[in-house]
């Protein structure tokens, strides 16, 4: 037992330290793919809102956010690879079928920063009893959830 403690001690180092590569040495790393209209749009968007770092620049662009990767790329039609998908941006903003998830420590703290920074949100902050919880909007109009937790 005190193995498995001082293993998940050292990943939370690592988790605190931020210590992520796009290229894994081993295993696997988890990203998310938008299709956006305008590339360098999309990218001024989540890196002057969510801050982060550009690992690779032009289409795609592969951008470091914390301890995840977002990438951005126009959409298109079937590729040999996926023959019958069509990538776009979302069509209808009251329809959606998946979002990104970010919790944050200090959700009133996140909510007027990033509205100072441009960010345009649905609501304010809602408190849900077990978290409380808010989501802005992208410039393709992608939902992003940003949340609190409230119990231990």
């Amino acid at each position: 037992m005190g193995n498995t403690y001082n293993k998940k001690e050292e990943d939370m180092t690592m988790i605190k330290r931020g210590e992520y590569e796009f290229t894994p040495k081993e295993g696997f790393i988890l990203a998310h793919f938008l299709t956006v209209v305008d590339v360098k749009r999309s990218a001024d968007f989540y890196l002057r809102i969510l801050g982060g770092k550009v690992i690779r620049d032009g289409e795609p662009t592969i951008i470091q956010i914390a301890n995840s990767w977002l990438i951005l790329n126009v959409g298109g039609g079937p590729t040999d690879d996926k023959p019958t998908v069509t990538l776009h941006t979302p069509q209808n903003p009251n329809e959606v079928s998946s979002f990104m998830n970010i919790r944050v420590a200090d959700i009133l703290t996140s909510y007027e920063s990033w509205q100072k920074k441009g960010a345009k949100f649905l609501t304010e902050p809602k408190d849900h009893g077990f978290e409380i919880r808010c989501y802005m909007r992208d410039p393709d109009g992608y939902i992003v959830e940003v949340g609190q937790i409230t119990v231990d």
